[in-house]
């Protein structure tokens, strides 16, 4: 009978852990395309700031994307 409660509570761990993920992994996704509508689209960077954050943009998404396989 111990054996069987300890396995239940290890699945309902196990579980509650994995609905956390995914919920934060949809978190990240969700800010990530926030994000994406906050800076401007990619075009012909004019200067170097605006190279520089294009970068930064797209290795972000990169790392998300990652992040959600």
């Amino acid at each position: 009978m111990e054996n069987t409660l300890q396995l239940d509570l290890n699945r309902s761990s196990h579980s509650c852990r994995e609905d956390f993920s995914e919920y934060v992994a949809h978190l990240q996704l969700h800010m990530a395309l926030q994000a994406r509508n906050l800076v401007p689209n990619l075009t012909q960077a004019a200067d170097s700031r605006e190279q520089l954050l294009q970068e930064t943009q797209a290795e972000f998404e990169k790392l998300v994307s990652r992040q959600m396989r």
